[in-house]
């Protein structure tokens, strides 16, 4: 139930609408879908029909919903952390945020709609004490937002049948605390573009090539030409389908064709290799990694890609590609999901530590460093690696450190302490000097 309709108002039976000041849904629109410069239409789905495309945001989809991602309670003046399993949040953002999705489905849904339309949105269902009872994702192509004469931005969704029972083909108002909301890039913050209809000249130019490929091999992988008779023919369009019939299609490739009547045949079309075909669908798939910020050989394009350097790039994935992204989750769930007073002493986080691990001699040389100098246990490394904990009487949360360290200053201070004699030795030295 929206705002208005809590309040006994009808959104479609009342004409008086709140006048809006501030279009905030103008400004999603200045990226649309549509047909691109090449005459090929782009859209979400146009667009994910496009291999590169489909494995980019798979990728980015699947490698968020399978990061672990917890909530965790500020203590002793935010130098430590521990997981807020009480917390009512937690079980939902770890485990299933409503009863018919699991966490990972339900992120891998909002980044799907997050890359593709620039906005991912989720109903916040609360209790009588504001707490978040459960998310469900709302279609982005269905949302509109608005700001009412007092400046207060509200939500519109267009309903279907078959997605919210009771509220059939009506549009829905939300308040903004009703909806969860994770804007992508835009110009006002508040909306995001969507990458698919900023970049549409760039996707219809691959949807031409692909559809240009498919055509070549559809008429047998030859030129298309002119069939030339010396007389005059009275029905043109039937020969042209008896040839296609018969020579058409890649099953028909290399046939010998027999012309009678003098008929001759004459291609009048540039072949693949001069107008550039490969090259060009190899162009595609850079730009579309580009656009999404995905190093070419996550999406299996290993031409550029050698053993020395796949380590890196798959670091740079995470530091450069994935962590906006992370980031952008974590930060709208503390404005939409956290109340202000949560704010303070709660934060999600997404934990990528195991994308991050090197292979496995780094590994161990790295965990030999951190025991000898003192900043991690033989425990530390268990839970790191999933191992099994070793038990404290055993030594498993011990720390230890090389004694053979010593601050610069301390550098040869034990040796000259060790040279020269205590002021109890000195009388009796004396003594035996005397005697």
């Amino acid at each position: 139930m929206g705002f208005l309709e809590w309040l006994g108002i009808s959104p479609r039976d009342d004409p008086e609408l709140p006048k809006i000041e501030d279009n905030v849904r103008d400004s999603g629109q200045t990226f649309v879908f549509g047909r691109a410069d090449s005459g090929e239409r782009v859209d979400e789905k146009s667009a994910m029909q496009i291999a590169t495309v489909y494995a980019c945001v798979r990728l980015l989809a699947e490698t968020v919903a399978g990061l672990p991602l917890h909530l965790y309670r500020s203590m002793d003046g935010g130098s430590a952390k521990e997981r807020a399993t009480d917390h009512p949040l937690y079980k939902l953002l770890y485990r299933q945020p409503n009863p018919e999705m699991t966490s990972f489905s339900f992120r891998e849904v909002m980044m799907t709609h997050l890359l593709l339309w620039g906005n991912c949105y989720a109903q916040i269902v609360r209790d009588g004490k504001n707490g978040v009872l459960g998310l469900y994702p709302l279609l982005p192509e269905n949302m509109e937002i608005d700001r009412d004469e007092k400046g207060q931005i509200f939500y519109i969704y267009h309903a279907y049948t078959d997605e919210k029972p009771g509220e059939n083909n009506k549009d829905i108002y939300f308040r903004r605390d009703e909806i969860f909301h994770v804007p992508g890039l835009g110009f006002n913050g508040l909306v995001g573009f969507s990458p698919i209809a900023m970049m549409k000249n760039a996707l219809g130019t691959t949807l031409a090539v692909e559809k240009y490929g498919s055509s070549f091999f559809k008429n047998g992988a030859q030129p298309s030409g002119v069939l030339e008779h010396p007389g005059v023919l009275k029905d043109p369009s039937k020969i042209r389908e008896n040839w296609s019939a018969v020579y058409g299609g890649a099953n028909n490739a290399h046939k010998v064709a027999v012309l009678e009547e003098g008929m001759q045949y004459k291609a009048i079309s540039l072949p693949p290799e001069d107008s550039q075909f490969l090259s060009t669908r190899q162009f595609g798939v850079n730009e579309i990694c580009r656009i999404f910020r995905v190093p070419p050989h996550m999406v299996q394009d290993l031409e550029h890609a050698t053993f020395s350097n796949i380590e890196h790039q798959s670091i740079d994935f995470v530091v450069h590609t994935l962590t906006p992204w992370l980031v952008r989750f974590e930060q709208a769930i503390i404005k939409d999901l956290l109340i202000e007073g949560e704010q303070d002493e709660l934060f999600p986080k997404f934990n990528v530590d195991g994308l991050l691990r090197g292979d496995y001699q780094s590994r161990m040389q790295g965990y030999a460093t951190g025991i000898s100098n003192g900043f991690l246990s033989p425990n530390d490394i268990h839970r790191l690696e999933n191992w099994d904990l070793i038990p404290a009487e055993k030594g498993g949360d011990d720390y230890y450190l090389n004694g053979g360290y010593v601050k610069l200053e301390d550098a040869g201070k034990q040796q000259i302490t060790q040279q020269e004699p205590s002021k109890e030795e000195e009388p009796d030295n004396r003594k035996r000097g005397k005697r």
